[in-house]
């Protein structure tokens, strides 16, 4: 096992000052400043059933600074406190660390997502790695009695104030090296690492993974004879093209749905389509609710179009007739669907009186359950109503005759 160097515990009062200390018996200073330190209190205090009283009382006396020096091993943290007599007390704090073959479950789980590799072997500790651990049936953070704590004070409550304290004070050590909670079940981090990259070596052996490297030298590329520029190929989302596939999933804390960033990718990958071919602008000059009417035209006849509208603050009776309009007339179908009547001179209506008759109000010709719109953009669109709601019913024409129902 390496020597490891103690971690100083917090200090306030006389020859202990200098490090970062409360301000005082009265000083609340909140404990676990991180995911991991957090999770360590909470556990403390809900799960490990430890005495609420007595951790009350170990707060404070970590809070005034009298755990003096905290050093973590595997399965055991080791300490000295400062109590009411000049020599301090020394504590232990266990809890059960993983055996080899338990490790190895957790590892295997692990090894299996590449994003959690990578942060491991960055030197970051990944929230969902509890949850791993909860995968191959373990717990990463102590459950019901688990905790065991030792005082040579002569308390003997469990835990006393002593150990109670250095409880508290793990999640500032947690706080300053995340893979300190790894410790505390049985692997230091650079045993861990190396289990990691020894799985993630074995797995590169595999002949798929060998293939030629992918380019061309830049003195062969010169050299070449232009040649004729390959067709784009079809983007995500269209007939007999894949759809975006997510390598994991977010992380839970980040309340992000992995089914959204598919959703998103895929969009994404259409309208940069859209700009390489030409056919189009993919939509950056769209508005915010021209956009929106645009997506839920893709999820008309999905629970997916009435879950945009909750996120985006519509009601979904409103961006189904969005929906509808962007699908029959795009950009223009929106804007007579979304807008209010408006005036127009009254000659540019003659075409459209002589194919539906009815009232006028603005842009719009009504006759029955059927109403003609002018657009901006000189075409006819043609609305019917259903339940009291007017829906643009066909793609739009210069010629308002062929959208009247004979």
């Amino acid at each position: 096992m390496n020597e490891r160097t103690p971690w100083q515990g917090w200090r306030g009062y006389g020859d202990n000052a200098g490090l970062p200390a409360a301000k005082g018996p009265g000083s609340r200073r909140p404990f676990g400043a991180t995911w991991w330190g957090k999770a360590w209190l909470d556990a403390l205090e809900h799960r490990a059933r430890l005495d609420p009283n007595r951790l009350g009382r170990g707060r404070s006396y970590a809070r005034r600074g009298s755990v003096l020096e905290l050093t973590v091993d595997p399965g055991v943290v080791r300490a000295s406190v400062q109590g009411s007599r000049v020599t301090p007390y020394g504590v232990t704090v266990r809890i059960r660390p993983f055996n080899d073959d338990e490790w190895d479950s957790v590892l295997d789980v692990v090894s299996a997502q590449i994003g959690r590799v990578a942060a491991l072997l960055d030197g970051e500790l990944p929230p969902e790695l509890v949850d791993d651990a909860q995968a191959a049936g373990l717990e990463l953070l102590p459950d019901a009695g688990e905790v065991k704590t030792d005082c040579n004070c002569p308390d003997f409550a469990v835990p006393c104030k002593h150990s109670a304290a250095v409880c508290y004070l793990i999640a500032d050590a947690l706080d300053d090296d995340p893979f300190e909670l790894l410790l505390l079940r049985g692997r230091q981090k650079d045993e861990l690492l190396a289990a990691l990259r020894a799985r993630r070596s074995s797995g590169a052996e595999a002949p798929a993974l060998k293939a030629k490297p992918v380019g061309v030298l830049t003195k062969a590329a010169f050299a070449r004879a232009p040649a004729a520029v390959p067709s784009l190929p079809r983007p995500l989302g269209q007939a007999g093209a894949p759809t975006a596939v997510l390598v994991l999933e977010p992380p839970r804390q980040s309340g992000v749905e992995g089914r959204d960033l598919v959703a998103l990718a895929t969009d994404a990958a259409q309208r940069a389509w859209e700009l390489a071919s030409g056919d189009g602008d993919g939509g950056l000059g769209l508005t915010r609710d021209e956009d929106l009417a645009r997506r839920a035209a893709g999820l008309l006849g999905t629970s997916g179009l009435a879950d945009l509208a909750h996120r985006a603050g519509v009601s979904a009776r409103l961006l189904t007739n969005w929906a509808v309009a962007w699908r029959e007339g795009g950009a223009g179908g929106f804007a007579v669907a979304s807008s209010e009547p408006v005036d127009v001179d009254p000659a540019a209506l003659t075409e459209g009186l002589e194919a539906l008759d009815g009232d006028i109000e603005g842009n719009r010709i009504t006759g029955d359950r059927q109403q003609l719109r002018l657009g901006a953009d000189g075409l006819w669109y043609l609305f019917t109503n259903h339940f009291n709601d007017w829906v643009l019913t066909k793609p739009p024409s210069p010629d308002p005759t062929d959208l009247i129902t004979p």
